[in-house]
């Protein structure tokens, strides 16, 4: 995909991953619009020449707040990047909101923005729409049940949709990362991918046609898994 003169949206773009990927699109030549909850870094988005939209989506306002932000412009990339985790802990029922957050957040909010954004992609001559999964939507580790079934439900709608559209000017990308330095992460040990590496796979997979993205150690993964699917999940359910 050109992305010179595109206009893109990219959600959660206004801290780790989807920051890094709102600069290397505008390096790139596009014009990015970010989406965030905190004032104060999209304060910071705008003053670096970035279009900003607040809006927290995991509310129906907040996914109105960004449709409408967008509406009757030539959107040509959609990427959906935002994501949060969950406090959910089994036989704690009053985890259940925090488990509810994170699937409005992580799968409701992305499935709404690609069917009601949709009009504007498809009237563009060339459209994508990119869903940041996770390495954790292949094999889940027991720890993040929940963030690992937002990511596994985004993973299959995104096939399903990628059939759906396959004869059309848009373009369906998955991108899964693995464990990257972000502020979700913070306080969790062991190796992480730096978010501007990330980015920089992602990216490079949107400008060549990529239609699954497998960043960093996730194509290990994959490659555990196209052998042993069993085998994946026993290394990553303890990860």
């Amino acid at each position: 995909m050109k992305l010179r003169g595109k206009l893109a949206l990219v959600t959660g773009g206004s801290d780790g991953i989807g920051r890094e990927i709102a600069l290397q699109l505008q390096a790139a030549g596009a014009d990015v619009i970010v989406t965030g909850r905190a004032p104060d870094k999209l304060r910071a988005m705008a003053a670096l020449g970035f279009g900003t939209i607040a809006g927290d989506l995991s509310t129906a306002d907040g996914v109105d707040a960004v449709v409408q932000g967008v509406a009757d412009r030539p959107l040509a990339l959609l990427v959906n990047n935002a994501g949060v985790g969950s406090d959910y802990d089994l036989g704690r029922p009053e985890t259940l909101e925090s488990a509810a957050h994170c699937v409005r957040t992580n799968l409701d909010a992305p499935i709404a923005l690609c069917t009601r954004l949709l009009p504007l992609l498809r009237a563009q001559d060339e459209a994508a729409i990119v869903n940041v999964t996770s390495g954790l939507a292949i094999a889940p580790r027991a720890g993040g049940a929940i963030y690992c079934a937002t990511k596994a439900g985004l993973r299959s709608y995104t096939q399903a949709i990628r059939h759906l559209l396959k004869d059309s000017n848009v373009r369906v990308i998955e991108a899964l990362p693995p464990v990257v330095d972000t502020n979700m992460t913070a306080g969790r040990g062991g190796k992480k991918m730096s978010a501007h590496a990330c980015a920089a796979e992602i990216v490079h997979g949107i400008r060549t046609g990529k239609s699954e993205v497998n960043v960093g150690m996730v194509k290990m993964l994959q490659l555990v898994h196209s052998i042993s699917p069993a085998l994946a999940r026993r290394i990553m359910i303890r990860f």
